[in-house]
């Protein structure tokens, strides 16, 4: 009896498979790639990645630059389309802005996936930029004051499933003792607030505050970056608490 052939199929891989692996091949230092390359980071024949990138040029995924592809358009149309996290964007740009006028620090907003955050939001400084955050970009929860936060005020089983990887040393500062972490995150449960004290970048503090819902379960996390010092981001602590106890009341209220 034959077998029911998978469509556009080359080596067992299906188109759908070969898309993901096309688009997944691009991060923040590989934003744009020629087709050989793109070929070589998504593990995709060169063929079949001329093929399909030719496809995903014209519906709009991919656009051509001078020096090979990029991500189109058409998939951040499609991103906004998300219904939590545009609801909570909407419901958190107002006390974001309020914040950067207040403190004229960076502002993030951030949400959690295993043991990484993404950043939904960011609000820059002209007078002082944070380079190493960006709408889209992912950061180690460990090593963040937003991932701390969000970490805090999770279930136990998920902080021990972050917890049980290797923690990667960001920086010098960054916890990567479980130990100390959990009493860390036991500290920021008791308090509302999470510091980054050096801890994803140096030079650069952040105090961040978890967004819960009606159960008490973290939806997101904000927080004011830029700071360099711990007295300049406690200050700010009370004023993080209420901006994402607000939040928390307009997302779901």
């Amino acid at each position: 009896m034959n077998r029911p052939s998978q469509p556009d199929t080359e080596a067992g891989r299906s188109t759908v498979d070969t898309v993901m692996s096309l688009l997944g091949a691009f991060d923040e230092r590989h934003r744009v790639m020629g087709v050989r390359e793109l070929a070589r980071r998504s593990g995709i024949p060169r063929s079949t990645a001329h093929r399909a990138i030719g496809q995903l040029v014209a519906w709009g995924a991919l656009e051509r630059t001078d020096d090979g592809v990029q991500i189109g358009v058409r998939l951040f149309e499609i991103g906004t389309l998300a219904p939590t996290h545009a609801r909570l964007r909407e419901a958190a740009l107002p006390y974001a802005h309020h914040l950067a006028e207040f403190t004229r620090l960076t502002v993030n907003l951030a949400v959690r996936e295993g043991s990484q955050i993404v950043y939904l939001e960011k609000i820059t400084q002209a007078s002082h930029r944070v380079s190493h955050t960006r709408l889209g970009g992912r950061g180690d929860a460990h090593a963040t004051g937003l991932g701390k936060a969000l970490l805090a005020f999770a279930p136990a089983s998920e902080i021990d499933a972050v917890l049980s990887q290797p923690l990667r040393p960001v920086t010098p500062h960054t916890i990567v003792d479980p130990a100390l972490l959990r009493r860390e995150l036991a500290a920021t449960r008791a308090r509302r607030v999470a510091f980054d004290l050096e801890e994803s970048r140096a030079g650069l503090f952040c105090v961040a505050s978890p967004i819960l819902d009606a159960a008490g379960a973290p939806i997101a996390a904000i927080s004011v970056t830029g700071a360099t010092t711990r007295a300049q981001v406690e200050e700010h602590a009370g004023a993080l608490r209420t901006a994402a106890l607000a939040i928390g009341r307009a997302v779901a209220p």
